[in-house]
């Protein structure tokens, strides 16, 4: 083992259901097989970095981490700050005039004496993290920067399944599970579950999979109107599809005038580009984050797709719901826990090493557990419709194959 060292952790970017569990099995691995090296974690990710904000993991903490699996979110603190965005942590009082944010999150780094550091987040947290590490390599201060892959969209190049996400599509089943019942609610009811997914329709996918493949085992009484077809998905519309919205709502007014309604699965990011230039054409403002991001949630894809629709399906009522923050905040599921731990045990097998990257399966390089190296990360990565079981998905609820296109990552 390595002479004693000082470990920070820090969550950023959006929530997903594996960051206090990583958090957590972090905290114990490192107990187990480094018993003697520091550990704190910053508050609020970046945001807490800057401020100097940080809680020490104490004996006590240490012997009640493992409780940090069974919640949801982030115990110690999210935040989306971009290092080398300087005019919005000035304007957000992080910095001050004048100051580069690399280098006063660097200066307080060094003041804590760290010298390895967790990034738990996506490719912007990740990437924000490698402009760091380089910024002090340059300024001759070593920092090993071990970063774990946090995304619900799954959506991170070359990572093969990113943390979280297996779970957030669980949890977006059921959430539509409760939702599909307000079908019940009005004759020609259209009802549109909005998902999480900027980039990448892996998650709507998903979802929609895991949602069919919980009707299966449901019992129906089609007699009275319990029928299979009335609960199941009628369409699932993401980014890498290309999509005639007058031929989709042809089919999908024939299935209205034979069960009474519709239910679409349509991701955040399908759409977009019409959504901006029609809100930019009439002057509206499209607000953007730190990282230059769109704001989706002041967007509303599924209040759009639902206006598109809704008249030409002849719906007497739309529904629209989103299950993002619902599906995002849940505690791991066993699958994704078992990615978590494998990824964590890596990461700290990577830190007595002294090996930087950001640790996940290597599309790139046959799928192996490694720290992938911090330039070869990015984000954007596209879903590959042509997957067996997307196919098989879109069979079932009758949506053509044909208008499905695939996106080259």
């Amino acid at each position: 083992m390595s002479s004693k060292k000082k470990v920070a952790i820090l969550t950023a970017g959006g929530h997903a259901p594996c960051l206090s569990a990583a958090v957590g099995q972090l905290i114990l691995h490192y107990t187990q097989q480094c018993p003697d090296w520091e550990i704190i974690c910053y508050r609020s990710g970046y945001k807490g970095l800057l401020l100097g904000q940080h809680y020490v993991v104490t004996p006590e903490i240490r012997a009640a981490a493992g409780v940090l699996k069974n919640y949801g979110g982030s115990v110690i603190g999210n935040s989306r700050v971009k290092l080398t965005n300087v005019k919005d942590a000035v304007k957000r009082g992080l910095v001050k005039e004048g100051q580069n944010p690399l280098t006063v999150a660097a200066e307080q780094l060094q003041r804590d004496g760290i010298d390895i550091l967790h990034t738990v987040g996506g490719d912007d947290t990740n990437t924000t993290a490698a402009d760091l590490a380089a910024y002090l390599e340059q300024h001759n201060y070593q920092l090993n920067v071990i970063g774990l892959p946090k995304t619900i969209d799954n959506d991170i190049i070359p990572i093969r399944q990113s943390l979280g996400a297996v779970t957030a599509a669980e949890q977006g089943a059921k959430f539509f599970a409760n939702v599909v019942t307000e079908l019940g609610a009005s004759a020609r009811m259209l009802i549109v579950h909005e998902v999480m997914g900027r980039n990448c329709g892996w998650l709507t996918a998903a979802t929609a999979q895991a949602y069919q493949q919980s009707l299966a085992g449901k019992q129906w009484v089609p007699g009275i109107g319990l029928a299979k077809e009335r609960y199941s998905v009628h369409a699932v519309y993401i980014p890498e599809m290309a999509l005639d919205i007058e031929a989709e709502a042809k089919r999908l007014r024939a299935l209205m005038d034979r069960h009474g309604n519709i239910n679409l699965f349509v991701s955040e990011g399908a759409g977009l580009d019409s959504i901006i230039a029609e809100m930019t054409a009439r002057g509206a403002t499209v607000d953007r984050d730190a990282f230059g991001h769109v704001r989706l949630d002041t967007i509303n894809p599924g209040k759009w797709f639902a206006e598109q629709f809704a008249k030409m399906l002849g719906a007497e009522k739309t529904l629209v719901q989103k299950s993002g923050y619902f599906a995002r905040s849940a505690p791991a599921n066993a699958e994704d826990f078992k990615l978590i731990d494998t990824c964590v045990l890596k990461a700290v097998e990577c830190a007595q090493a002294g090996v930087t990257g950001l640790i996940g399966h290597d599309e790139e390089r046959g799928n192996e557990l490694r720290a992938i190296e911090f330039p070869r990360i990015k984000g954007g990565k596209a879903f590959d419709t042509t997957q067996p079981w997307f196919q098989d998905l879109l069979k079932e609820i009758g949506q053509p194959i044909t208008a499905t296109v695939k996106v080259a990552h």
